[in-house]
């Protein structure tokens, strides 16, 4: 049974198709990566999926719902989350009130968080928590490191209470301490949450990731466990060997 499942995803941009039929299941529960060469298609494709970019053919389900035609923001109140490659955090508010504003606008209904209160400061400080950051609570976003503007982005994203979260490129610009702790983190999300994650760093990938999606030229090259994917000499020729 699958949690989120495309169907024919189609994107093309003049003459490049970005993405091309692509069929795609997230499993309950699962971390799945998502993997391939600059330009293979994948950013777009979760640009599809989260609804920042429409689809042009297709079919996209969540929990079995019909969201292909769903507004960015409205598929985030049914449970779709998405943490942007690039950081997309407030530098000029608090960590406290970047979470807290994610969690305004979030699933909850924004109404019911006017004026703060105990639910409200009870969500942001879990969420800080589950990333480590609750001590920076109080803290200048803009003054943080980048590797920790990074993890609050992730904490923006738990705060939205997501049945799917997509991480695009997350550990970029986490120093090498601060990886394994982020793979902890991103195990210790199931199975409440599934994942997937879009990373250039392979051993995050080969150690996080239950299954693997292989993206070339806007179509799916290959899928499997990471040994499976490891091994597959299509894979290496077109990236693991690159």
């Amino acid at each position: 049974m699958s949690l989120l499942e495309a169907r024919g995803l189609t994107r093309h941009f003049g003459g490049l198709r970005a993405v091309d039929g692509v069929d795609f299941d997230l499993r309950p529960g699962e971390v799945q990566g998502l993997i391939g060469p600059n330009g293979a298609g994948k950013t777009t494709f979760v640009s599809l999926l989260s609804g920042r970019i429409p689809v042009q053919s297709g079919t996209i389900h969540l929990a079995g719902e019909d969201i292909t035609r769903l507004p960015a923001q409205a598929r985030v109140r049914k449970g779709l989350a998405y943490t942007f490659q690039i950081t997309s955090i407030f530098p000029g508010l608090t960590v406290f009130d970047n979470v807290a504003l994610a969690v305004q606008g979030g699933r909850a209904q924004i109404g019911s968080w006017r004026g703060g209160g105990a639910a409200l400061e009870a969500a942001v400080a879990a969420a800080l928590g589950q990333v480590g950051m609750a001590d920076l609570a109080g803290q200048g976003a803009g003054a943080l490191s980048y590797g920790h503007q990074r993890l609050l982005e992730v904490a923006m994203g738990l705060a939205l209470q997501p049945k799917v979260l997509i991480l695009d490129e997350p550990t970029q610009g986490l120093a090498a301490g601060e990886i394994a702790g982020f793979m902890a983190l991103v195990r210790g999300l199931v199975p409440a949450v599934s994942v997937l994650l879009i990373e250039h760093n392979m051993e995050v990938v080969m150690g996080v990731a239950d299954r693997i999606t292989v993206l070339n030229f806007g179509r799916v090259l290959a899928r499997g466990t990471p040994a499976q994917i490891s091994a597959d000499p299509a894979v290496q020729e077109a990236y693991l060997g690159a």
